[in-house]
């Protein structure tokens, strides 16, 4: 039994050794990487979230330090619920029109949505996201491409890859753009829409401000979780657009208090 007890110590010593370093693990990687069954990895898991030292999500976790100040990369988020996020950017995409200006927040699920808007006609994508940047760029090189007009706001990056400070509100709120599209590391009831970085949450209101209608995106995830700072009520979205995994409680509470909830199916393989 002892040897057992050392063997489940050693595996979430592993474990939580991998989340601290890439922000985020999935259950199949772990399961390959220690040689054990899934059952065995998600107790671990559960183990190591009572403790505080992961937060759980959908096929692995994500590091959390015991800090709600702490956020996983860009890289590391993006492997996390890649189909939910995909149907999500999917019924976000078909709310632009062509000639919209499209404002479009930093994170892994808006950046999925920046994707599917490089062939709408006369576009201008305004953003904090150096990702996104980097996406609308590439494409706009490419021979004989007709891709959005990019416009990317100054300021420090962040470790989400997100530009925020005093540069980046002061170019967003002398704009005036149709449609937001913006992410959230937390979503709750009580707190709204929070994230860990307090630039980020200063940069996030002044995208709302400068914004005729905010469509959130976040999946499943998202709910119940509350980063350091607010940055928005939920009576302040005009469009809340989630996945079909979010719990009829959750659904519920976001059905009274947004604009429009939209949840999307996902097509799991």
């Amino acid at each position: 039994m002892a040897d057992q007890v050392m063997l489940a110590q050693q595996r979430q010593a592993l474990i939580l050794e991998s989340v601290r370093r890439r922000g985020a693990v999935r259950v199949a990687e772990l399961v390959d990487q220690l040689g054990v069954s899934d059952m065995t990895v998600r107790r671990d898991l559960d183990v190591l979230a009572r403790q505080g030292a992961v937060q759980k999500v959908h096929g692995g976790a994500v590091a959390v330090g015991g800090s709600s100040t702490d956020e996983p990369g860009f890289e590391a988020k993006s492997s996390l619920e890649e189909a939910a996020k995909a149907a999500i950017a999917d019924a976000a995409a078909a709310l632009v029109e062509p000639g919209n200006v499209v404002a479009v927040s930093a994170g892994t699920t808006t950046f999925a949505v920046a994707a599917r808007l490089l062939k709408v006609p006369q576009l201008t994508i305004v953003t904090n996201s150096l990702a996104v940047a980097d996406l609308v760029w590439a494409a706009g090189c490419q021979a004989g491409a007709s891709t959005p007009a990019l416009l990317l706001t100054g300021g420090s990056p962040t470790r989400s890859a997100a530009l925020v400070g005093t540069l980046a509100e002061q170019s967003i709120r002398s704009l005036h753009v149709d449609l937001l599209i913006l992410g959230a590391h937390g979503v709750s009831e009580t707190a709204g829409l929070t994230t860990p970085n307090l630039a980020e949450a200063q940069t996030n209101r002044a995208m709302i401000a400068s914004a005729r209608r905010t469509v959130v995106v976040a999946d499943h995830t998202k709910w119940g979780v509350i980063g350091l700072s607010s940055f928005a009520e939920l009576g302040e979205i005009d469009c809340f657009i989630t996945d079909d995994t979010l719990p009829p409680e959750a659904r519920g509470v976001l059905s009274e208090a947004v604009g429009e909830l939209r949840v999307v199916p996902t097509t799991r393989g």
